[in-house]
């Protein structure tokens, strides 16, 4: 009987609804999340653009702010070149998803701006983006 009970308790709890922190994610008080994309291969790269859509999903896009930063190999998520990722980005652009690239790891890697998906921010280094963006408070996820 004690296994069953708490068989049933850990199966309502596994299903209870996330419950929000105050204040509330709101168009005016948004959750402002930023996640990094340092590794070249689909799979980190699918990883972290599904970790963002299911964020943005949860949340609803108008109740969150989200910034990609991408350096070193995970520059490759922003390279026109990269068709089946490019849709994917784009996608994501509509709902106002930042994409941000590294101006070092271009540099180093000969990559030109032109090379970049359309409205990709450049920045001087992406690991100083995510300390600033850190200390004004968003959120910094790693997937």
């Amino acid at each position: 009987m004690k296994q069953i009970l708490l068989f049933m308790t850990f199966f309502v709890l596994s299903f209870a609804d996330t419950e929000f922190a105050e204040p509330k994610p709101s168009i005016d008080n948004p959750r402002k999340i930023v996640f990094p994309i340092t590794k070249g291969d689909d799979e980190s790269i699918n990883h972290v653009l599904s970790s963002a859509n299911n964020v943005m999903k949860f949340y609803g896009p108008e109740n969150v702010n989200i910034a990609i930063i991408c350096y070193s190999k995970g520059i490759r998520t922003l390279l026109k070149k990269e068709k089946k990722i490019a849709v994917r980005v784009r996608s994501l652009q509509t709902y106002d998803v930042e994409f941000i690239a590294c101006g070092n790891t271009m540099r180093t890697l000969k990559i030109k701006p032109e090379d970049l998906i359309e409205d990709v921010e450049i920045v001087t280094a992406g690991i100083v983006e995510l300390v600033e963006r850190d200390l004004k408070g968003w959120i910094y996820i790693r997937p």
